[in-house]
């Protein structure tokens, strides 16, 4: 029996340093539609605080959270606190869309749309202006500290720290009148919370999409560990075509004898020359030959690559492409009307249908009624009974309403608001408390009895508000 001293064995490093990843340019279909997106996103998160619109009523921004107010402003659209029902509905078809999409194109949401990828994208274009193409990235890499490399890395990380910094402004931009924002800013005068909210994003953008890159999508980020529930055999991903790109002799480079399809394909070799360019081109480092992996984020990069070196050989292109796992085995096309993405369509429409519903079905005004508790009743000295109620009318229309107070189910009760008020005034787009005392005469055997407050507007521009209380006689 051998001693486990005599036993020996080289054990796997459990943490291994980050390789820096210099991605290659490449053109293409999937870069232009990535570029385009960039553009499109940028354009949108960068512009809307500086956008004015004139609601008549609140502040001049389009997209504002305006916290003090509670009211978040979406050009003429104005979200209340009672109308936090829509963010779960949104929230709900943020989700079931992201499950739609993935059943149907895997992780193409990472690739064209998240914001690691879309921030990591432009950090990465700065990198390749200031440094140089891959292989200059590479070299400046590899070559001691000297001025050049200090030169350089100094003003591709000062550029990065300046667009970081402005992400993180205009972020806080939403949450304030950006232009006022941006004097108070720089001159001293916004409230902490501007500046610790700027600081914060400015860091975690720097060193998200500066330094950590692909860490974050392979090591930070859930939605790659449980995207795999989402797939099946149907899904489309990027992908390999090994049966065409392997042959039976394997792959095997461009060389005498090797140079044609024809010839290639007489001695068994595959179509791929292995040239790597869609390792070089790929964001997260990864070998899309080595077959579906967590790392990959579905940009479409190397089918650009790929494609690129198909057409300049004149062969057929899709040797890597957009394929599910069905086709690769069988040839045959996914199916995409089934059971799981009908499902997940059928709920993202429901999803959108009722946020839509909502959203234009919201009541104009509404109004709640707190009976006062201390004291109950009080018997006054005509023996009538009074109770008083806390009537709260919140008015989310931009012009002011008028209501007219009447109370239904309880006889020849006797309705006053305490103040000078001959009606119940509430301005545009806010909310107005009064104090209502309810007079009645006791009735015989009755402790307790329903009741419905009932406010009219004046002009009849909206609905009649209505709302149950109870009357207390003893």
């Amino acid at each position: 029996m051998a001693n486990n001293d005599d036993l020996s064995y080289n054990a796997e490093p459990l943490y291994a340093a980050r390789e820096p990843i210099h991605p290659k340019a490449i053109h293409g279909r999937f870069r232009r539609f990535k570029n385009i997106v960039l553009l499109v996103a940028y354009g949108f998160f960068f512009l809307l605080p500086w956008i004015r619109w004139d609601r008549g009523v609140g502040p001049d921004q389009a997209v504002m959270f305006d916290i003090p107010s509670r009211r978040y402003y979406l050009f003429d659209l104005v979200i209340h606190p009672q109308d936090m029902f829509l963010l779960a509905g949104f929230l709900i078809l943020a989700a079931w869309l992201l499950f739609f999409v993935t059943g149907l194109v895997g992780r193409a949401f990472c690739g064209y749309f998240c914001f690691q990828t879309l921030w990591t994208d432009l950090f990465m274009k700065v990198e390749a202006l200031v440094q140089g193409d891959r292989n200059k990235r590479l070299r400046l890499e590899k070559q001691p500290w000297n001025v050049e490399k200090l030169t350089k890395k100094g003003l591709t990380v000062a550029i990065w720290t300046v667009i970081a910094f402005w992400t993180g402004f205009t972020f806080t931009s939403y949450w304030a009148d950006a232009p006022q924002l941006f004097v108070d800013f720089f001159t001293g005068d916004a409230v902490k919370a501007a500046y610790i909210t700027t600081g914060i994003l400015t860091a975690t953008t720097l060193i998200f999409a500066g330094f950590a890159r692909e860490q974050v999508c392979i090591y930070m980020c859930p939605y790659a560990r449980f995207q795999s529930v989402m797939f099946d055999k149907e899904t489309l991903v990027v992908s390999y075509d090994a049966k065409r790109g392997e042959g039976e002799a394997g792959r095997a480079p461009l060389k005498q004898g090797l140079k044609t399809l024809e010839e290639r394909h007489a001695q068994g070799v595959g179509d791929c020359i292995d040239c790597n360019l869609c390792v070089q081109v790929c964001p997260t480092g990864i070998d899309i030959r080595d077959g579906l992996q967590l790392e990959c984020i579905s940009c479409g990069l190397c089918i650009d690559a790929c494609d690129e070196i198909m057409t300049k050989r004149g062969w057929p292109t899709g040797l890597i492409r957009y394929a599910s796992e069905l086709e690769l085995e069988t040839g045959e096309k996914p199916n995409l009307l089934k059971f799981r993405t009908i499902g997940y369509g059928l709920a993202t429409f429901a999803a959108t249908v009722l946020l839509l519903y909502g959203i234009f079905a919201r009541a104009p005004a509404d109004v709640s009624v707190q009976q006062v508790r201390q004291p109950l009743f009080t018997v006054m000295a005509s023996g009538e009974i009074q109770n008083n109620y806390n009537v709260k009318i919140n008015n989310k229309l931009q012009e002011e309403l008028d209501f007219r107070l009447a109370v239904e189910g309880l006889p020849d009760a006797k309705v006053s608001v305490v103040g000078d008020f001959e009606g119940l005034s509430v301005p545009a787009d806010s909310s107005r408390k009064f104090l209502v005392h309810v007079r009645a005469r006791p009735e015989s055997g009755v402790e307790r009895k329903d009741l419905e407050f009932v406010l009219t507007e004046e002009d009849g521009r909206i609905e009649p508000l209505e709302h149950d209380a109870t009357f207390v006689f003893r």
